[in-house]
Parts: C-alpha cells; sequence; structure tokens
C-alpha cells in the first residue's frame, strides 16, 4: 500500500509541510507554476533552496502583497511595541470563516481539495473557538487567518491530491516549550488552539524553547493522519525535507518518506497446555475468557495423550506483555497443571478498517496490505445484521457492498 510517512521531530507547520511534500513530485517547480496561476488574492510563492545543519530541503515562501509571513509578523510586533494603534489597525485584518469560505470557495482547484481545505479550516476554527469560549461564527482569525495560511493549507491538499498516498502515517509531535507571542499576547507552548487540535495525538516537548508546531500544521496533520505512530515497516522511494525558517541546533525541518508499506513484525508469546479431564463447554469459556482479556488468538487441537487417552493441546497467542495475566486466567478456568512457552516471530499485515454505506446499513471493511499484498473483507457481524435487519440472505448483504 501507497504510504506517506510525516516525521515530526521539529514539530509542524503549514509551509514546513507544504515544502516537504513538493520535494516527492518529478518537478517541483511546475506545481508552484500551478500554484502560482491559483490567483489567491495578493499571494505569490516562491520555492528556496534552504540548509539546515547540513542538511539541503526547501522552503516555500508565500508572499502577501509581496510581504512573507514573518514580515508581517514582525511589523505587527513592533507596531504593537510601539503603541501605534492606528497604523495596527490597518495592517492588521481580521478575516472570519465566511471570508475564508468565500475565498477557497473561488480558487480554481478540484472539488475535493476545496473540501480538505475548508475541513481544514474548520478544525482551526473550532479550537480557536474552545479556546476564545466564544461560537464559531464570531471567531476572527490573526495571523491563522491571514493569506499565507489560505496558502499554505490549499497548496498542501493539493499536494496530497497529487501524490495520492493510499495512507498517511504522522509521527508523535514536538511541539516545543515556552512561551508565544501572538495577537492576543503571550501564550503557553503549544499555544490553546494548537494543544485542542492536538488532544488524543502523541506528543511531546524535548524542552526546546519556541513553537514547533502551529495550528495550521496541527490541523492540517489532525486531518489527513489515517494514524499517529512510529514508521512502519516500509520500501522507500521518495524523501522530502520541508525547512523552517528558524535556527536551532537540531535541523529545523519536517521530512515526508513515500514508499509502500510492508507490513509489520512483532513478538508474540505462544502459551500452550495439554488437557484430557475437562468437558468441551468447560474448555469453550475458558477460550471466550482468554479473547475478552486480550489474547491475538486462542485455539484447540485434538491430541493423543498418554496410555492413549484423547485430549486437547490449547494454545493462547499473546502479546509479551500481557502473558502473566494470560497465564493466570488458563491456571484459573482450565485444569492443566503445567504450561509451556514459545517466544516466536510473527510477520503481520498492516491492517486498517473502513465504512461501506449499503442500502442494508454501513458495513464495516477489514483491509489488510504489505509484503506485496492487498485485501479486503467485510465484518460478518455487520453483514449478519444488516440481513437480519432487511430479512435478506447473507449473500444478498454481501452482495451490496461495492468498491471493497
Amino acid at each position: 500500500m501507497k504510504t506517506l510517512y510525516i516525521e515530526c521531530n521539529m514539530g509542524a507547520a503549514g509551509d514546513m509541510l507544504m515544502s516537504a511534500l513538493v520535494e516527492l513530485l518529478p518537478s517541483p517547480d511546475d506545481f508552484i507554476k500551478k500554484l502560482n496561476n491559483l490567483n489567491i488574492p495578493n499571494v505569490e510563492f516562491k520555492k528556496n533552496k534552504s540548509v539546515k545543519c547540513g542538511i539541503t530541503g526547501t522552503h516555500i515562501d508565500v508572499l502577501v502583497s509581496g510581504v512573507t509571513e514573518d514580515e508581517h509578523i514582525h511589523e505587527h510586533h513592533d507596531r504593537h511595541e510601539k503603541n501605534d494603534h492606528h497604523q495596527h489597525s490597518h495592517a492588521h485584518h481580521h478575516t472570519g470563516m465566511k471570508e475564508i469560505e468565500h475565498i477557497i470557495g473561488h480558487i480554481n482547484v478540484s472539488d475535493r481539495v476545496r473540501e480538505d481545505a475548508l475541513a481544514v479550516y474548520r478544525l482551526i476554527a473550532e479550537a480557536e473557538s474552545h479556546a476564545h469560549g466564544c461560537e464559531v461564527e464570531q471567531i476572527h482569525f490573526h495571523e491563522v487567518g491571514s493569506m499565507d495560511a489560505v496558502a499554505d493549507i490549499v497548496g498542501t491538499c493539493m499536494l496530497v491530491e497529487e501524490i495520492t498516498p493510499d495512507r498517511i502515517i504522522v509521527s508523535p509531535v514536538h511541539v516545543g516549550s515556552g512561551q508565544v507571542k501572538c495577537a492576543h499576547g503571550i501564550l503557553p507552548v503549544p499555544a490553546p488552539a494548537t494543544a485542542y487540535i492536538l488532544r488524543d495525538i502523541p506528543i511531546y516537548s524535548s524542552g526546546l524553547a519556541g513553537e514547533l508546531c502551529t495550528p495550521t500544521g496541527a490541523a492540517l496533520l489532525r486531518y489527513f493522519a489515517a494514524e499517529f505512530a512510529p514508521m512502519p515497516v516500509m520500501s522507500i522511494s521518495k524523501i522530502g525535507y520541508g525547512m523552517g525558517t528558524k535556527d536551532f541546533d537540531t535541523a529545523n525541518c519536517l521530512r515526508v518518506m513515500l514508499g509502500e508499506a510492508q507490513g509489520e513484525i512483532d513478538t508474540v508469546s505462544e502459551l500452550c497446555c495439554n488437557i484430557d479431564d475437562m468437558t468441551g463447554e468447560g474448555i469453550g469459556f475458558a477460550v471466550d475468557r482468554l479473547f475478552e482479556a486480550g489474547a491475538l488468538d486462542v485455539f484447540t487441537t485434538p491430541v493423543g495423550m498418554k496410555k492413549n487417552r484423547p485430549g486437547v493441546l490449547l494454545t493462547c497467542l499473546c502479546h509479551e506483555e500481557r502473558k502473566n495475566d494470560m497465564v493466570k486466567l488458563i491456571f484459573k478456568h482450565t485444569s492443566t497443571i503445567g504450561i509451556r512457552e514459545h517466544v516466536s516471530k510473527r510477520y503481520v499485515l498492516s491492517r486498517t478498517e473502513d465504512i461501506a454505506h449499503t442500502k442494508y446499513g454501513d458495513i464495516r471493511i477489514k483491509k489488510s496490505y504489505g509484503y506485496g499484498v492487498s485485501r479486503a473483507k467485510p465484518e460478518y457481524d455487520d453483514v449478519e445484521k444488516a440481513a437480519k435487519e432487511n430479512d435478506v440472505s447473507i449473500v444478498k448483504a454481501a452482495s451490496s457492498i461495492t468498491n471493497v
């Protein structure tokens, strides 16, 4: 499965993500021309080579009326510190969600890109609404709502459409530490809106001072990521580096890797015991309890034991960290007086789950891929439920699923 892995060891910002993804294209310069032909009001894109700690990558400058985002922010801070309120009110335009929807709605992009870009902005609007305790309709964006953020989001959505990954996986996100200046004053890092967007996502801080993950970067990651996890086993075909503007002792870049996921390798404990003095019902009860406790698989095999007695070999597969729990349960629910353990390396296909919307109801689709294999299968419980509720056969309920 074509997999895009995004490595956020130095956080994520919209321009860094866009800059990294453009390096995955066969002709980045042609894509920059396409961006400039969008005619986003007063916006121009410029692709520049950038070197951080000896690593060469790309930084795409988004110029709004000929000025970059950093220059806009510095100008705003300088004026704010001088209390030049008249100049501030003219230089720093506040944009609402309706204006954002109007701007994105009139850009010459595909319906998919338009929908993705608006969905990303709604994540930001929801976060700002929560942070400031007001309705989404009352939100007026500051740095986030400026045209450079529109450009970053639309550009990134276009790149995802062009690269067409089947799955996007993102590393845990480095958010930085300390404080950050914004239009509302001095806020903690991560800023409240960023922290809200990143809820339930693995984040960390190494103590490096500064805002490493912006609301725009956080929203793009949350929207496109299927999973936040370490890099899976994959064959890498292309690598891109998107550079930040600040200099740190660590290379300030976001790295993306495109390739084919190869499945996963892990280690499991195989717990076995022979049983010859239990009923089938008792063994079945034990099997159910092991599954409920998190066993990966439990199965029984008929065996011949000493003195030609028929017996059952009970096998329980589990992750090593769960084996003590499984051992206790096997002793509790079976008559065995001894359990054998074998530690095995396990090769597994990567798995995802989608929803198929059918005329008989929603049916989950289990997909697996890796090692050159890709397959899909409907969840039997859902097919059974659909068949019962609509008084049709299992075959008919399953055949209502298309594009599996």
